[in-house]
């Protein structure tokens, strides 16, 4: 017990004082190993390796790039035009075009942050144009994004997989229909707040300009056609069609839309091979951490102390979701999944929990995350975009926070909105 208390506290102390979080996760194993046990320091590293020798992770890096490619090859440009011809003559247009954008660059990104930069760094402008007030358009800008981490593909689902032998292609189903429920609750929202404050609707654009905006963005739609279809076919695994989405966007971009050179692709495979290098130690160092919680029996003593709450599944999950949401306030989301999986798994087995239904809550508490203050990763690459300051960001994101609690518990209490489709194509 006293090695799992050096542990956590070490963790939190490091945290506190600054330090990166695989610092946080990797300083405070090898004291532990030093200290509490006979092993030797090189099983760090072992269990680090272990912890990213993982097939399925292979995705990673090819979705990572494909979605840097998109960013800046103008696919992203291409889909937010193509929203806005479609939903921007709504009641709150402009708010409905960000959140739908989101929700089809999520599709073929799965980066929260690079969905903020590539939506809101287009959309913020003209939202303060259209007399949208500062603080819901800073609000709507940093929680749009999170949708992306749902909706396949997804880094983080890929992660959880790895952790659990869940099935990617499952949970990526899963993870489309909960997402589009978690974006419809934003955009009725969003209505809402537009009807109540009268804001003016966008002109409605004509059927030519619709389909002027389709034919441009065909291309750029294309990719989450490869993704999801390939997967929902069964033409191709996750792993594949993470390849199949880099080639197809890379090959957009060169040929079709020629917004990509020589020069910003080498720049653009430089800033993903770094972005791959931060997720995998990233990963490495809480599988390492995870391990040695392991070792000292924390699972164990969760599970007897579960035991004595009597607790059903659903009230575990809500403790799960309150947990989730707390430490996605002060660490990164997926940091926080990754420590918590390992010490939870026991009990999730002892209570017949759909490890499908559990990944979708566990992703969902994430997207949460990634815009709660004070430290969501979210909040602070929208800062930049508005040239705001942190304290008006976390005013304006606190009524979707709310919306975002109501969309997990309906996506807890509801478990078909995510085993649908998983149970029409795999069972």
């Amino acid at each position: 017990m006293e090695m799992n208390i050096f542990l956590i506290v070490g963790m939190f102390l490091l945290l506190f004082l600054g330090a990166p979080i695989f610092v946080a996760l990797c300083l405070p194993t090898v004291a532990a190993i030093m200290l509490f046990t006979n092993n030797e320091i090189t099983v760090v590293a072992m269990k680090m390796f272990g912890g990213i020798d993982k097939f399925s992770l292979l995705s990673v890096p090819f979705f990572i790039l494909a979605a840097n490619i998109m960013k800046n090859g103008g696919i992203g440009r291409r889909i937010v035009n193509w929203a806005a011809a479609m939903v921007g003559d709504t009641t709150g247009g402009l708010a409905f075009t960000a959140e739908v954008a989101s929700m089809f660059f999520g599709a073929v990104s799965g980066s929260s942050p690079s969905t903020v930069v590539a939506i809101g760094g287009l959309l913020y402008p003209g939202l303060r144009e259209k007399k949208y007030p500062k603080g819901f358009s800073l609000g709507l800008i940093a929680s749009s994004g999170s949708v992306a981490l749902l909706i396949p593909p997804s880094i983080t689902a890929i992660m959880y997989c790895t952790m659990t032998n869940a099935s990617v292609g499952e949970l990526f189903m899963a993870g489309l229909t909960a997402g589009l429920v978690y974006g419809a609750i934003f955009l009725v929202y969003i209505y809402l707040y537009a009807k109540r404050h009268r804001i003016p609707k966008e002109a409605r654009a004509s059927w030519k300009d619709k389909g002027r905006a389709t034919l441009n963005a065909l291309w750029a739609l294309g990719v989450p056609i490869i993704i999801i279809g390939g997967i929902y076919s069964g033409i191709c695994t996750p792993t594949e069609a993470s390849g199949l989405s880099c080639v197809y966007a890379l090959l957009v971009s060169v040929f079709i839309y020629k917004e990509m050179d020589m020069k910003l692709f080498r720049e653009t495979l430089v800033a993903s091979i770094k972005t791959t290098a931060q997720t995998m130690i990233l990963m490495a160092a809480a599988s390492a951490f995870a391990w040695l919680l392991t070792v000292g029996g924390l699972p164990q003593l969760f599970s007897a102390w579960m035991a004595t709450l009597n607790i059903n599944a659903l009230g575990f999950l809500a403790l799960l979701c309150v947990y989730m949401l707390i430490a996605g306030m002060f660490i990164d989301g997926v940091s926080a999944f990754m420590i918590i999986l390992p010490i939870v798994m026991s009990t999730v087995t002892a209570l017949n929990i759909d490890l499908i239904h559990l990944g979708v809550i566990m992703i969902t508490t994430v997207c949460i995350g990634m815009f709660s203050p004070p430290f969501g990763l979210n909040l602070f690459v929208a800062q930049p975009i508005a040239n705001a300051k942190m304290g008006e960001i976390y005013k304006g994101v606190l009524p979707f926070f709310l919306i975002s609690i109501i969309a997990l518990a309906i996506i807890v209490l509801v478990p078909g909105i995510s085993l649908f489709l998983p149970n029409i194509l795999y069972h």
